[in-house]
């Protein structure tokens, strides 16, 4: 839909109430099975791995890991590593435990995952963002100077492209003019025309404003919002619908909500180690209940690579003393939230 056939007031409205009379289902995402049973699907999907599950990504087509890896990497203070050296161990236990796409939400992420792939960057798709010169910095709203700002970090990169552009909004993204979503829009269009993406999307905190837009621009691909172990859809006008309908890719950020579901520090012989491991397999077991979202948690050890890829193998339904614990646990971890992060609890219903 083009951006000359509204004005703002209808816009607002959009946001607020979202466009109505979508089919449920329509280009529904399809589940990924376990990669062990998908008989002579291997030779289609980026650094398969028997072992290993994967979804498609809503209409990009890409089949991608079950559990990918997401370009923050908090705490890794503790692994008394620099940051090239983990992230090299990282990605490479990435690879061969078959995920095949990483998440970069700033230039530094694109840039030191660019290094660690080297080689290996074939293996893997790499979704780019440059949010310090995105539409949250008020200085990038137009779609001249976002296309600059993807130019300048596949430069300093050293990428000739991006799998997926995904432009950071403001975490309120109603707060976005409707001129600057069009922009955004106009941007990742432009960009990928050009070549320098192959597929594009937005991510934000504000799923109102996130509903409007995949529901509005059918140009849009791929989302990312924030999904935890506490998240369900709500019973009508779920962003979940209007991505079915739409056939938009999802990634969910933040499953461990924001490291609160653990109890250690996750440093290298950490007496809750064992216990924290347990943690993030049941909430990740449950988060891929949902086919449509893939969750890409910031793992900062290759120990935390191998934990994720074992929830992928492990049962998805939980036990009903796991649904139990994880429901406690999650009840836990939002009173435990900081007040930074005290907004993830707007994300219980999406």
């Amino acid at each position: 839909m083009g951006c000359g056939r509204i004005d703002r007031r209808g816009f607002m409205k959009g946001v607020v109430g979202g466009a109505a009379g979508l089919a449920m289902g329509a280009g529904s995402v399809s589940q990924g099975k376990e990669g062990k049973r998908q008989e002579g699907e291997g030779a289609k999907i980026l650094n398969y791995n028997s072992e290993m599950e994967y979804r498609r990504l809503g209409k990009t087509g890409l089949m991608v890991s079950a559990v990918c890896l997401g370009g923050h990497w908090k705490r890794v203070e503790v692994m008394r590593q620099g940051i090239g050296e983990n992230r090299k161990a990282v990605v490479r236990r990435c690879i061969e435990a078959g995920m095949n796409y990483i998440d970069c939400s700033t230039g530094a992420e694109a840039v030191t995952y660019s290094r660690a792939l080297g080689p290996e960057r074939k293996r893997v798709y790499l979704g780019v963002s440059n949010a310090e010169h995105e539409p949250r910095n008020e200085d990038f709203r137009t779609a001249r100077k976002l296309v600059a700002s993807l130019e300048e970090v596949l430069s300093e990169a050293k990428l000739e492209y991006a799998d997926v552009w995904r432009i950071t909004c403001c975490e309120s993204g109603s707060t976005h003019s409707f001129a600057t979503s069009c922009e955004i829009v106009k941007a990742l269009e432009t960009s990928k025309k050009q070549g320098k993406a192959r597929f594009i999307g937005i991510s934000s905190h504000d799923r109102g404003w996130l509903r409007f837009m995949v529901e509005y621009f059918s140009a849009l691909e791929v989302v990312l919002f924030p999904y935890t172990a506490r998240t369900k859809p709500l019973p009508e006008k779920s962003l979940l619908e209007s991505l079915r309908a739409r056939d938009v890719g999802a990634f969910g950020i933040k499953p461990f909500a924001n490291a609160a579901i653990f109890k250690g520090t996750s440093a290298p012989g950490n007496p809750e180690a064992e216990e924290d491991d347990r943690r993030g397999r049941l909430a990740l077991r449950h988060i891929l209940e949902n086919p449509q979202i893939v969750p890409i948690p910031g793992l900062i050890s290759p120990e935390q690579v191998e934990n994720a890829a074992k929830a992928v193998r492990e049962g998805r339904e939980l036990e009903k003393a796991e649904a139990w614990e994880l429901k406690e646990l999650m009840e836990q971890s939002w009173a435990a939230l900081g007040e930074g992060h005290d907004w993830l609890k707007q994300w219980e219903y999406l």
